[in-house]
């Protein structure tokens, strides 16, 4: 896989786009920044990191087989993927929290914004953007962030964990179109953050208490609720308080 790393940009997932030529065949590319001016998460929210000290990249990814009624499970691989080597460096209690943060020791540790191109035959490409907090150790007004150097003691070489990142995902996805769907939602299920106890959420602007009992095929989240009543959310239609 091809990086290029740049000093500052806008967004690396807008940037990435630029390198898609609309028919499909282009090897994949990565486009790593020292610096985000207007880096996304999910649900609009900005990933404000300082200069240098983080990863923040985005990888533009041909999907020649992949079916639109599979894309969670793109998803699934990728978070999956994160975590296989974060725990080959000993990162303590990772957990994934549910749509696509990785969280560590209760705090968030990345995050995962994945953009699909789709077109009449399926999705053609897809614009994997991923954010991984390094060595940063402040995080102003943002209490549940933490960094691998917050939880490990460690100063860490970004440009090492970039390659050994991108190799480990270049390797998943060309592998993911023979991996088996039940098989990858069980182990993103036994990864799933605060699985199967009880939490706060907030749904229709009111809070209650619930239990993650795991995922739909679609990725819609199954949270059991009183007299085991059990109801699926999308992203936009819950967030879990921590």
């Amino acid at each position: 896989m091809r990086i290029i790393k740049v000093d500052a940009i806008d967004s690396t997932n807008t940037f990435v786009r630029k390198f898609y030529d609309n028919k499909g065949h282009f090897e994949p590319v990565c486009v790593s920044a020292a610096h985000q001016t207007n880096g996304r998460g999910q649900r609009g929210a900005n990933w404000d990191v300082q200069p240098g000290h983080n990863l923040t990249f985005s990888i533009l990814y041909p999907q020649r087989e992949l079916n639109i009624s599979r894309y969670f499970t793109l998803n699934i691989c990728i978070s999956l993927a994160i975590l296989e080597v974060l725990r080959s460096k000993n990162i303590p209690y990772l957990k994934v929290k549910w749509p696509n943060d990785i969280m560590s020791q209760r705090k968030k540790l990345g995050g995962i914004l994945i953009e699909n191109i789709v077109k009449t035959e399926g999705i053609v490409a897809s614009i994997i953007g991923i954010g991984v907090n390094v060595n940063q150790t402040n995080f102003n007004n943002l209490p549940q962030a933490t960094s691998l150097k917050n939880v490990t003691g460690m100063h860490w070489n970004v440009d090492e964990l970039l390659h050994e990142l991108c190799e480990t995902l270049d390797l998943q996805l060309k592998a993911l179109n023979k991996m088996s769907t039940e098989e990858l939602m069980y182990e993103y299920q036994q990864n799933l953050f605060r699985k199967d106890i009880i939490s706060t959420f907030e749904a229709n602007e009111s809070r209650f208490n619930g239990i993650i009992r795991g995922i739909t095929s679609e990725g819609k989240l199954k949270v059991e609720q009183e007299e085991d009543l059990l109801q699926t959310y999308d992203l936009k239609e819950i967030k879990l308080l921590y």
